[in-house]
């Protein structure tokens, strides 16, 4: 296919659609298949047959919209009407949604959100802008809406340099949580020189409550495609890979009939759009193994070695797949690559704040009214997300904290509501950006418990290759179960706070360095807590199970106090 020929399908495509009476769109991301969507489109499917399926109607089942907890989610489309979004749709309120269009009724306000629904109308949709819009199995679908016109632009008018240069204006960081600037690092690999090179998508989110890759590789697959032959022919590699989390069987399969059409259209392998350029991608299932987040370690895992980090320099830009230079980005950075184009990097750059530019999509769960997947531009301050966004904690509670980052986060507590949220006023507050997850927990959560949970899933996941990581994290898991147990004393905080700061400081990869964040975090915004735990055995927010038995049954008679100093004349 050449550029003309790819304008000419995009346009007639696009002009289809919008001559449609109406399209019927069944959100069949993994939340709503869960909630039953599937059935939703098969009775919808079924009394379209029974209809004649009419020549300007269209049923499309599309990946996820956002209001995850709300599904099965269905949305009409009509010329010239603002969509309409019903939640919780059953197989028959669906039949009756189409058949009151096929008999020119009116349609049903049962489950119908509000059109100004905040959970929508204030987000800033440039990543998630197909998301719930088209069918990820049909490119057709996505080339309707502007699909790869930015690839056929950057490679028929620009050169590679030119490329890094508005990827490094546009000011977009990294998004799976380093946010180490983009265009920096496509320049970086460009300029390495090597008879091969590899672009490498990291698909590999293992954050608790987390699950933006995985949407996007579902719903949008084609963008992340994009967005990676852009790259490559910016830094001279002719191959990619897209490491996709195990646990992903739906984001996986539609990837490989993304790569099958495009590759069948000619918009991926050989001579891409009809120029010299070759780009091919493979996928790489990994094995659900939270350490193959971390780049060096993920890179093993696809040369089919053990997904263990080992250390650096050399950097992957430098000796990566097997010793040539390679580019890893996040899922979420290559989908951010074709707007960047399409819109242009200064307006790209004009989203957003200080030095985190462009928009963030965020995993909104936790105690909150409305939870799922948002995008919203940097700088946003967290009350607008909690409040304004999600609709608040359920029954007014009061909100004590969110989490962002996952295990390598930190919680902001209440006191830090307008903190903006961008790279640099996260990390003052001892948290991170991290991938995207965010948390709302209320005054019911405990910071304890929260810290000995996050605490525990690093220690399940660590690779175990260095000591500080694999004997630390066990350690600190440890002294949080006396905590929680009530079976601490004064000096168990102390030596919690010194082995986190040795476990930061001195583990090999990231995921040792960012193990202890969220003990520290809470240790600094909730240290009460800690020390309700410890000196009066009881948890404030009434989530521990604290042991009945008296102080000094614990201590061998000593009071707590007597036991965070030595005896006299000894030395610990």
């Amino acid at each position: 296919m050449t550029r003309a020929e790819l304008t000419a399908l995009g346009g007639g495509l696009a002009t289809r659609r919008q001559a449609m009476e109406l399209r019927l769109l069944v959100c069949c991301g993994t939340p709503c298949l869960a909630a039953g969507a599937e059935a939703v489109a098969a009775s919808l499917r079924e009394r379209l047959a029974t209809a004649g399926q009419p020549a300007q109607l269209e049923l499309v089942r599309t990946g996820c919209l956002g209001p995850c907890s709300r599904g099965p989610l269905l949305t009409v489309q009509c010329p010239g009407a603002v969509d309409l979004v019903y939640e919780q749709v059953t197989p028959l309120h669906a039949v009756e949604i189409l058949e009151a269009h096929l008999n020119k009724t009116g349609l049903p306000e049962q489950n119908r959100l509000p059109d100004s629904f905040p959970f929508l109308s204030r987000q800033t949709r440039v990543v998630l802008a197909n998301c719930g819009r088209i069918d990820p199995e049909d490119i057709q679908q996505y080339l309707g809406y502007g699909g790869y016109a930015a690839l056929a632009t950057v490679l028929h008018e620009m050169s590679p340099d030119e490329v890094c240069d508005g990827v490094t204006a546009s000011g977009l960081r990294g998004r799976g949580g380093g946010g180490y600037p983009t265009g920096l690092k496509w320049q970086q690999v460009r300029k390495e020189r090597g008879k091969r090179k590899f672009v490498v998508a990291n698909g590999d989110e293992g954050d608790p409550g987390a699950y933006m890759d995985r949407a996007l590789m579902e719903a949008d697959p084609h963008r992340v495609l994009e967005g990676m032959a852009m790259a490559g022919f910016a830094v001279g590699a002719r191959r990619g890979y897209i490491y996709v989390r195990g646990e992903y069987p739906v984001a996986a399969r539609r990837l490989r009939q993304a790569i099958r059409d495009a590759e069948r259209l000619g918009i991926l392998g050989r001579r891409v759009l009809g120029t010299s350029f070759s780009f091919r991608v493979e996928i790489r299932i990994g094995a659900g193994a939270f350490v193959c987040g971390e780049e060096t370690a993920l890179l093993a895992s696809i040369m089919g070695r053990r997904g263990q980090p080992r250390v650096r320099p050399p950097y992957p830009a430098q000796s990566g797949l097997w010793g040539c230079p390679t580019l890893i980005n996040n899922v979420e950075t290559f989908a951010n690559i074709a707007a960047i184009f399409t819109m242009g990097p200064a307006a790209f750059a004009a989203i957003g704040s200080g030095r985190s530019r462009g928009t963030k999509v965020f995993a909104l769960c936790g105690e909150v009214v409305n939870s799922g997947l948002i995008e919203v531009p940097m700088g946003i301050s967290l009350r607008e997300i909690v409040y304004d966004i999600g609709g608040g904690l359920p029954g007014n509670a009061a909100f004590k904290a969110a989490q962002t980052g996952g295990p390598s986060g930190g919680c902001i507590p209440a006191s830090q509501l307008d903190t903006p949220v961008d790279y640099e006023h996260l990390q003052a507050l001892g948290s991170i950006m991290g991938s995207g997850g965010l948390i709302v927990m209320g005054e019911k959560s405990c910071m304890v418990d929260l810290a000995r949970f996050f605490m525990e899933f690093c220690l399940d996941e660590s690779c175990g290759k260095c000591i500080p990581c694999r004997a630390g994290t066990n350690e600190i898991y440890r002294l949080l179960t006396r905590i929680c147990d009530g079976s601490a004393v004064p000096r168990d905080l102390d030596n919690l706070e010194q082995l986190c700061h040795m476990v930061k400081d001195t583990s090999l990869c990231g995921l040792g360095a960012a193990a202890p964040n969220p003990i520290l975090s809470t240790l600094h915004w909730f240290r009460e807590e800690y020390a309700a735990h410890v000196l009066e055995r009881r948890c404030p927010a009434g989530a521990c199970a604290m042991s009945e038995l008296p102080v000094s049954r614990l201590t061998g008679g000593l009071s707590p106090w007597s036991l965070a100093q030595p005896p006299a004349g000894e030395v610990c």
